[in-house]
């Protein structure tokens, strides 16, 4: 099974059940939930969600019965390219191709729906993974990634490396690797651990995933950056040379374009041998891998 065989396997199944983990409630603004619906069901690859799925089946489990944890963690990275885009942060007027949520909706409005999808995310969590200990610790996984330590973290170092010269550092590229780790790899990493806390996986097990996803986010990052420089905007939906513009740090940029696809390269040799050890069930997982550095968008 190939990569896009592997991500249409999923991808309907995870599109319905994102629209059943909005909120229902009457009491949720209609124009708050036009503004959630608007970013969660915009599309993209769902890549966390169905790491997610797939995490939890090479452990042993029904991948349906991670379904919680798969919508809880790309409603959180949702709510994170939200708040990516506003003026304060990058500036950005086009995701997935249309238009980022506050040009559509404002920007007050395209915080509060990105707070909204960060706090439905916990609520999905707590309310629809039936063991309260396994509910705990999704919960405590997604919000460490997600937190000041992680994702956030790793944002207010981006910002901070933006107003930073690259040669006021000794090693530029390990203070990139360093942010990237926690703004990019630490969620995409929790989406393995969170499948592998539905199944029950033993700690080793959970450990050797935790590697994969955090080899396997530090190769997104860098084919992201290569993108930025190289891609088709109706293909990557978003628009390109962004990161030039805003004065970032970037692979390419530091490294060159080369260097970058070597590195990116060698960080999915790295995820796939961490996975070696689940045997079979752990193909689907080195078959995503690769998708990520070859993918165009």
């Amino acid at each position: 099974m190939n990569a896009e065989e592997t991500l249409a396997r999923y991808a309907s199944q995870i599109e319905e059940a994102l629209v059943e983990a909005l909120p229902s409630d009457p009491d949720t603004p209609p124009d708050l939930l036009e503004a959630m619906r608007y970013s969660l069901m915009a599309g993209g690859k769902r890549l966390r969600p169905i790491l997610v799925l797939l995490a939890a089946e090479a452990c042993g489990a029904d991948p349906r019965d991670a379904m919680p944890a798969a919508c809880a963690v790309e409603m959180v990275h949702t709510y994170s390219l939200i708040h990516d885009d506003l003026p304060a942060m990058d500036d950005d007027d086009l995701r997935r191709g249309q238009p980022t949520s506050h040009v559509a909706f404002g920007e007050a409005m395209a915080i509060l729906a990105g707070d909204a999808l960060l706090t439905r995310a916990f609520e999905v969590l707590a309310a629809d993974l039936p063991d309260p200990v396994v509910a705990a610790e999704c919960c405590r996984v997604l919000a460490s990634a997600g937190g000041s330590d992680g994702m956030v973290g790793g944002q207010v170092a981006d910002l901070a490396a933006t107003d930073t010269s690259p040669e006021s550092v000794d090693d530029p590229l390990q203070v990139l690797g360093a942010i990237h780790r926690r703004k990019t790899g630490r969620l995409l990493a929790a989406s393995l651990e969170l499948g592998a806390v539905v199944a029950g996986a033993e700690k080793q097990v959970r450990e050797s995933l935790l590697d994969y996803g955090q080899q396997v986010g530090l190769a997104f990052q860098v084919a992201d950056d290569l993108l930025d420089v190289e891609g088709d905007i109706n293909r990557t939906g978003k628009t390109s040379g962004r990161d030039a513009h805003l004065g970032k740090w970037t692979y390419p940029a530091l490294a060159g374009n080369d260097t970058s696809r070597r590195l990116a390269r060698n960080c999915i040799a790295s995820a796939c041998a961490a996975v070696e050890s689940l045997g079979e069930a752990g193909e689907p997982l080195k078959v995503l891998a690769e998708f990520v550095i070859e993918r165009d968008h």
